[in-house]
């Protein structure tokens, strides 16, 4: 985590900091110097320290300074303080980048300063309204966040994948930039490390993408959410299999290190409730729902309380035609528990279909495959040639190269279902389409494997949404 400076004192730095807030970056603790307190809302806590005291005082600012900081920007409307700042700044910090809203036209004497002149920026700005003259892309629309540009890291969950796949619903990549050449997206086209892409659409969808784009391996459950969910129906849920959910329940929860919430709906078995109840010494957090009702809405709601990733149900609850149609709409990986070991879980398996789903889930499958230390498998039906099961091969070799994790790739002319049947343990990645909401009666038939997903109910599966 970055730690920033923030030295307001001006009606400019006040708006500056109210759009800090409202960014989407995690990465970064900004610390905050005002003389005079100012109350922002939304500002998280985690993310956004607050003091009240006089910058240009070096006795109360150096003892802030004693912290590391990246950077430091200034905002303020009195010549003489910032002149003072910056002094007692650079008593400790030679070094320290300085970014400061310049009103009065310094003069640069230290490299490590950057001035941002604000009568430039507002000349910059009024030019755009002159007839005839073309507008920069910082000013085209509504610019509240419409057009974004991001810069595709090497490690990025979009590397090496065809435009094609992505989902792109209430955004596009309108054009791609590499090697300073202006690329127009196509859906064969790949995007490459270091790529910089131009996106439009809904600022609030953006933000999603963006975080997406930025995420590397080694984040899942993010970007659907930081926080895991297992989801309990005591009218549904087998109670004889109850207790080893919750086992497995557990391990999955400290192989993820991230924060559990158990909910239980319909309670009804006193013996195990107390067994739930007594599991909150293991830092995880139990809420108990005694009603059949509204059931669909405690749980839609819960997902935004508590910013859950992965919901985690019996296989149970996933045959249930209701609750299927229920996890599918909250568009968030499942992770169906079967009545096996997950300890001793050693493989992760997905299986090539006719379309390219599995191209839009590959990098959450690289991740959850690395975070829990499993080997990765390809099963590849090669009764037909298919230019698309190719592309997708392509897309995961290029991805194991990127994230040091190799692969294996097992082409057979046989049945996957049925060849998979004969492995004792796995666990199945697979698209989450709506192909997995239908009636199992009428895939009974069918030679789509994603749809015959639950000829593999004995076995642990996530099911990954296919859109952000």
């Amino acid at each position: 985590m970055k730690k920033i400076l923030i030295i307001s004192d001006s009606e400019i730095g006040r708006q500056f900091i109210e759009r800090v807030i409202d960014t989407y970056t995690s990465d970064n603790i900004y610390y905050i110097v005002q003389p005079k307190a100012v109350e922002y809302e939304n500002a998280n806590p985690a993310r956004f320290k607050f003091y009240e005291f006089d910058p240009t005082s070096f006795q109360k600012i150096s003892n802030l300074l004693k912290m590391e900081f990246v950077q430091a920007i200034i905002t303020m409307d009195n010549i003489t303080d910032v002149e003072y700042t910056i002094k007692n700044i650079r008593t400790m910090k030679k070094q320290l980048r300085l970014i400061v809203l310049d009103h009065w036209g310094f003069e640069n004497r230290d490299p490590s300063i950057l001035y941002v002149k604000q009568n430039e920026i507002m000349a910059s700005r009024m030019i755009d309204y002159l007839p005839n003259i073309p507008v920069t892309a910082k000013n085209v629309g509504l610019g509240q966040g419409e057009i974004m540009e991001v810069l595709v890291p090497f490690g990025s969950s979009f590397v090496y994948r065809h435009i094609g796949v992505i989902e792109q619903r209430k955004w596009k990549i309108v054009a791609i930039y590499r090697n300073r050449e202006l690329l127009l997206p196509t859906r064969k086209r790949m995007i490459h490390p270091n790529d910089l892409l131009l996106l439009v659409g809904d600022p609030t969808v953006l933000k999603s993408v963006y975080r997406a784009i930025k995420r590397e391996l080694g984040q899942f459950p993010e970007p659907f959410g930081s926080n895991l969910y297992l989801y309990i129906d005591m009218f549904k849920d087998n109670k004889k299999n109850i207790k080893d959910l919750l086992r497995r329940a557990l391990f999955i929860h400290k192989s993820f290190k991230h924060k559990l919430y158990i909910k239980v709906f319909n309670a009804s078995n006193i013996d195990l409730l107390w067994a739930i109840k007594d599991l909150s010494s293991y830092n995880v957090d139990i809420e108990i729902n005694y009603q059949d009702a509204l059931i669909e809405t405690i749980f839609r709601a819960d997902m935004k309380k508590y910013h859950i990733g992965l919901v985690m149900v019996s296989k149970d609850i996933f045959r249930n035609y209701t609750a299927r149609n229920m996890l599918y709409g909250a568009r968030l990986p499942v992770l169906k528990i079967a009545n096996r070991s997950f300890s001793r879980l050693k493989d992760s398996v997905a299986v090539l279909s006719e379309n390219r789903d599995l191209e839009k889930v590959s990098t959450t499958v690289f991740d959850i495959s690395s975070q829990m230390g499993f080997n990765l498998e390809l099963f590849n039906y090669t009764n037909e040639q298919d230019q698309n099961k190719e592309q997708v091969i392509e897309h995961f070799n290029n991805l194991a190269t990127i994230f040091s994790k190799s692969i294996k790739v097992t082409n057979s002319d046989g049945n996957p279902i049925r060849e998979l049947r004969q492995k004792e343990n796995f666990l199945h990645l697979m698209p989450f389409t709506s192909k997995i909401v239908e009636r199992q009666i009428f895939s009974l038939f069918s030679i789509d494997s994603e749809k015959l997903y639950f000829k593999l109910d004995d076995y642990h599966q996530i099911f990954i949404p296919v859109q952000l």
